[in-house]
C-alpha cells in the first residue's frame, strides 16, 4: 500500500498512488509529523480556498500565544518579514489594498502586450540550445525566460539577474515541510540580501521612476495608496519568486512527461494548437505546487471531524488534481482534456495573480521547442529534487539530433 511520507524518495518520485489512498481513506486526515490536517478531495480543496474561516495568516487576529502557536525562533527574523508582508501571505484588508495595486500590471491588457517579447525570447533561448546540439532544457530555456520576465516588468536591470534565481530557491526551501535549520539559514541569508539589493533599487527608481512595476508602486503609494516600504520589498519577492518558480518547475516537469508519453508528444508535435491545452493538462498532470496551507481561524467541521481553530490545513494540490470524481482517467496523460478544473493557480482570493503570464510563458517555450527543436529528445534520466511541497527536477538534459 502506498504511503504518505514526503521525505521518502518512492515517495517524492510518484506520490500519487498514495494520494489514491488518502482519498480512499476519507476526506481528511491528522498526519502526526507535520501536525497538518490533509485534505485530499478536489471538492474539499476547492471550497476550502474560498472559505474566509480560513487564512493564509492568523496574525491580524490572534497573536502567537492565542493561537496555541511557538512563535518563531529570533534568528529567523528576516525571513518573516520578509515573507510575512507579501500578499500571499496576508488577509483582507492588507491583502486587498496590496492587490488591488499589484493587479494593475497583470491586466489581460498588459499581459498581451508582453506577448512579442516573451515570444522573441523564448525563441532566442531555444536557439541557442539548438545550436548547441541541447543541453539542460532546465538551465537554458525554462529558468531565464520566466526570470528574465518578470524582472523586466519590475525594472530589475539585466547586469543585476544573476544572483534572482539563487536567492528565490533559498527562500523557497522554508515552504517545505519542517525546514531544516540549514535551509533556515540560508533563507535568512537570501531574505536579507535580497532586501537590502531592493532597498537599493527602489531608492534609486524615486530618483529616476522608469516603466516598470517598482517605479508604478512608489507613483501609487504618492498618490495615496499606501505601501510601506516593507511591503513593497515583500511585493517584489513575492512576484519574482511565484513569477519564476512554478513556471520553472511546470516547464521541466511537462516536458519530462511528454517524453514519458510518446503518444501524447507525438500528437502535439503534428498539431501544435493543441498547445493551450497542453499547457493546462500538464499542469494537472504533474502540479508543480503540491500543497498549499491555511490556518484553521474559526473551528470547521469536515466529513464529521471536526477541526479547531489554531490548526494548520495542507491541501493536496497534487490529490486534488488527479481526483477521479472530476477528472476521467485521472493517471492519464490527455492533452485534448477539454473539462480541466485544475486547481494549479489556487483559488478564491489568493487565486494566482500572474496566471495569465505563467500560461503565455508556458505556451510561447512550448512552441518554441515545438517549431525550432522538432527533434528534442531525452539524452539523460533526470533527478527529482528532494523536495515536496515545490515539485521538480534538478535538471533536463536533452539533445537535438
Amino acid at each position: 500500500m502506498a504511503a504518505f511520507d514526503p521525505w521518502d524518495p518512492a515517495f517524492l518520485a510518484d506520490p500519487y498512488p498514495a494520494y489514491a489512498e488518502l482519498r480512499a481513506r476519507g476526506r481528511v486526515h491528522h498526519y502526526e509529523p507535520t501536525n497538518q490536517w490533509l485534505v485530499p478531495h478536489h471538492a474539499d480543496v476547492s471550497a476550502l480556498l474560498r472559505d474566509r474561516r480560513l487564512g493564509r495568516t492568523y496574525r491580524h487576529r490572534f497573536t502567537h500565544e492565542d493561537f496555541g502557536r511557538t512563535p518563531p525562533p529570533p534568528e529567523h527574523e528576516p525571513f518573516h518579514t520578509l515573507n510575512d508582508h507579501g500578499m500571499l501571505d496576508l488577509e483582507p484588508p492588507d491583502h486587498t489594498r496590496i492587490r488591488r495595486l499589484v493587479s494593475k500590471a497583470f491586466t489581460p491588457r498588459t499581459v498581451e502586450r508582453l506577448g512579442p517579447y516573451v515570444e522573441a525570447l523564448a525563441g532566442e533561448l531555444v536557439d541557442g540550445l539548438v545550436r548547441r546540439g541541447g543541453g539542460d532544457l532546465l538551465a537554458e530555456v525554462a529558468e531565464p525566460l520566466p526570470v528574465a520576465v518578470i524582472a523586466e516588468m519590475l525594472g530589475v536591470p539585466e547586469s543585476d539577474r544573476a544572483p534572482l534565481r539563487p536567492w528565490s530557491a533559498d527562500i523557497c526551501g522554508m515552504y517545505e515541510l519542517n525546514p531544516s535549520e540549514e535551509t533556515a539559514a540560508r533563507a535568512v541569508r537570501a531574505s536579507v540580501e535580497f532586501s537590502d539589493y531592493l532597498r537599493d533599487l527602489i531608492a534609486a527608481r524615486r530618483k529616476e521612476p522608469g516603466d516598470d512595476l517598482i517605479s508604478g508602486l512608489i507613483a501609487a503609494h504618492d498618490e495615496g495608496d499606501r505601501l510601506t516600504e516593507q511591503e513593497m520589498i515583500s511585493t517584489c519577492v513575492l512576484l519574482l519568486n511565484a513569477g519564476h518558480e512554478a513556471t520553472v518547475n511546470a516547464t521541466v516537469n511537462g516536458w519530462w512527461a511528454l517524453f514519458r508519453n510518446p503518444d501524447q508528444l507525438a500528437a502535439l508535435r503534428a498539431d501544435h494548437s493543441l498547445v493551450p491545452s497542453a499547457v493546462e493538462e500538464l499542469m494537472r498532470y504533474d502540479t508543480p505546487l503540491q500543497l498549499f496551507e491555511r490556518w484553521v481561524l474559526d473551528e470547521i467541521e469536515i466529513d464529521g471531524t471536526t477541526i479547531p481553530r489554531g490548526a494548520e490545513l495542507a491541501l493536496l494540490f497534487g490529490s486534488a488534481n488527479h481526483d477521479p470524481a472530476v477528472f476521467t482517467d485521472p493517471g492519464r496523460l490527455d492533452l485534448t482534456r477539454a473539462e480541466n478544473p485544475h486547481i494549479s493557480f489556487s483559488a478564491g482570493i489568493h487565486y494566482c495573480i500572474g496566471a495569465p503570464l505563467a500560461r503565455l510563458e508556458l505556451a510561447a517555450s512550448m512552441r518554441a521547442l515545438l517549431e525550432r527543436a522538432p527533434t528534442l529528445t531525452l539524452a539523460t534520466e533526470p533527478h527529482r529534487k528532494p523536495n515536496f511541497v515545490i515539485r521538480g527536477l534538478e535538471g533536463l538534459t536533452v539533445e537535438i539530433r
